[in-house]
């Protein structure tokens, strides 16, 4: 699908490597103005340099740590001293957190997978807004993941952050409307980057069915970084308006067509979370 971002500014947090980077590139690709940023300062000049060497001039990085609200002001303040005003983000930073029995893993390693996971999505969407509010306008995507929508056994850090990431998309995009602020929440499926040797160093502490998905999700490739990629700079891009609080799954819902279904997808519960109760299963009691 042909979309573009010129003149646009975007932010991509965990920009240096894996879905992040692959983002940046897409976006850099349509004429956006990129600005990177992650914990490290090494992975930042690399993941720059790399870009630059293929062409790429409308791009910088920085320093932050997406739990450290002084630091993502920083990199806020950077891109629009660098580039001007604020347009998109994507939040791509997460981890896995502790992998394991709940009984278990150690509690405060749970507690950081749920805060970076989801304390970061609500810094990073907290201060996007609050110059949104003061232009009249943005874009945000931010990613789910595994278990956001099913059960994901002894990856509970993780799933319960990425579920209420969703649900943290669903609201704030109701208390942003007024303000032309539209938000969005992409899971990009079984894409293979760093968080996958985690499984398997975990081995059994991930549970044996899960590792056996990842090894063969591995060895076939998973699903391919580009998709989630350009569905991330797609519903940061202009094509995208009218679009907001929505979960969508990258390799299985048709978001290419949803420009063409915007009244379609507004004022109801398609591509949300819901409970199911038994009439929506064709029983007839309650």
């Amino acid at each position: 699908m042909e979309f573009h971002l010129r003149k646009k500014n975007i932010l991509v947090t965990g920009g240096s490597m894996g879905l992040g980077f692959a983002a940046a590139k897409q976006c850099l690709e349509r004429g956006a103005h990129v600005l990177i940023c992650a914990r490290h300062q090494s992975s930042i000049d690399e993941a720059v340099e790399s870009l630059q060497r293929e062409g790429f001039s409308q791009i910088a990085g920085c320093v932050a740590d997406v739990t450290q609200e002084s630091q993502v002001q920083e990199a806020l303040d950077l891109l629009e001293s660098r580039f001007g005003p604020l347009h998109g983000v994507i939040h791509s930073a997460g981890i896995y957190g502790a992998i394991g029995s709940i009984t278990e893993v150690d509690p405060e390693e749970w507690l950081e997978g749920v805060k970076i996971n989801l304390f970061g999505s609500f810094l990073i969407a907290r201060h996007s807004c609050l110059r949104w509010k003061k232009q009249k306008g943005g874009r945000l995507l931010l990613f789910s993941g595994g278990g956001a929508a099913t059960p994901f056994p002894n990856y509970t850090s993780y799933a319960c952050g990425k579920a209420a990431v969703v649900r943290f998309t669903e609201t704030i995009a109701q208390e942003m409307a007024p303000y032309n602020i539209e938000i969005n929440c992409l899971a990009p499926g079984f894409v293979i980057t760093r968080l996958h040797q985690q499984t398997l160093q975990a081995q059994e502490k991930a549970g044996s069915d899960f590792v056996e998905k990842t090894k063969k999700e591995l060895g076939c490739g998973g699903v391919p970084i580009e998709m989630g990629a350009s569905a991330a700079a797609f519903f940061v891009s202009d094509a995208a308006k009218g679009i907001t609080g929505k979960f969508i799954s990258a390799p299985y819902d048709s978001w290419k067509e949803f420009p063409q279904r915007v009244n379609e997808l507004k004022d109801n519960d398609l591509f949300t979370l819901r409970r199911i109760i038994p009439k929506d299963r064709g029983l007839s009691w309650q």
